[in-house]
């Protein structure tokens, strides 16, 4: 009975689903959660900003229970953010490179869940203007958001889907996604938040989207792999898998066409076309907030080099010098 706190507002049919693939038992759940808190202190090089119990308790659904993953995936959370200070400098909302992506529609979330009880996630590729969204801007906008998402405790554990449209994306608009950048995008998606990807759909993808995901294959765990789909122009196996009444009219889905600005109208509240500074915000990432102003004093003002590991260096400056080592191997495939 101690337990109903932490499981309060799920459905009986959710706490089931958690008991069977999750492996949560409501009886030990305290113990779990502080068998994984009491692993804290083997990493003291990683600042833990946040450690309650609810907020340990999403990393533990999304690795199972498994109590090591879950911490590894906590410790990777922290560390993520440690490695990339600028990207989550002012993580909120009103960021003006945040809400530009939110307001062009980066990404887009559907009202209504799928047929499992997760939330749909969409990219609409050919909508990236470059001149005017930067592709780390895009990702700080899908982590946000997905940050706001992870609060919804229904979604722990049902989990998400993302939809990538690739029609009308252009070679030139393809040849700006480096190696590096997109493993700075899987970094932060696969190995450091804590969600379950139900599925990654690539639909209407050309040769060089396939190009670049043979090349990025490497950097994906198996588990990853097999839950992306390329099925090209071919929605029916689409359908397969998400019933075309959850589907907007762009994926031969029974609902209207997906209104780009309705997550940033969630996120930013009634005024959120207007361009100016904005003050008011919706959501603001606290735990990210203390941890910019304790780690401000030792990190230089300007943009912090960050390890050739992560991400080589230039891909951080401005869009158009393209490091063309980066952009050969892609170039390279035809």
């Amino acid at each position: 009975a101690e337990m109903t706190h932490l499981q309060a507002g799920l459905s009986p049919e959710t706490i089931e689903k958690a008991r069977l693939e999750l492996n949560e038992n409501p009886d030990i759940l305290h113990q779990d959660i502080q068998q994984v808190r009491d692993m804290i202190i083997t990493r003291p090089d990683i600042g833990f900003l946040r450690t309650d119990d609810a907020f340990i308790l999403r990393f533990l659904r999304a690795r199972k229970f498994h109590q090591t993953e879950a911490f590894r995936l906590l410790a990777q959370y922290f560390q993520y953010r440690q490695l990339n200070l600028d990207m989550f400098k002012n993580f909120k909302a009103d960021d003006p490179g945040i809400k530009r992506a939110l307001t062009d529609g980066f990404p887009g979330v559907l009202e209504n869940r799928d047929h499992c009880g997760r939330k749909i996630l969409l990219l609409f590729a050919a909508n990236w203007d470059q001149s005017r969204n930067s592709f780390i801007d895009i990702l700080r906008a899908i982590l946000l958001s997905l940050e706001v998402l992870i609060e919804d405790q229904e979604l722990q554990i049902n989990g998400f889907i993302l939809i990538i449209d690739w029609s009308n994306f252009s070679f030139k608009q393809a040849s700006k996604l480096t190696p590096s950048i997109l493993k700075l995008a899987i970094e932060g998606l696969q190995d450091s938040f804590p969600a379950r990807f139900g599925g990654v759909h690539f639909v209407n993808q050309p040769w060089y989207i396939h190009a670049l995901y043979t090349l990025i294959k490497p950097f994906l765990k198996d588990k990853t792999r097999k839950r992306i789909f390329l099925h090209g122009n071919n929605l029916n196996s689409l359908h397969q898998l998400i019933h075309p009444e959850c589907l907007p009219s762009e994926f031969g889905g029974t609902l209207p066409p997906y209104d780009m600005g309705t997550w940033a109208r969630t996120l930013l509240g009634p005024d959120y076309s207007d361009e100016n500074e904005y003050t008011h915000t919706s959501y603001n990432a606290m735990h990210v907030k203390h941890a910019s102003s304790n780690l401000e004093r030792e990190a230089s003002p300007k943009p912090m080099k960050r390890s050739q590991s992560v991400v080589e260096a230039g891909t951080l400056k401005h869009e158009d010098q393209g490091d063309s080592e980066n952009t050969q191997p892609l170039l390279a495939l035809d």
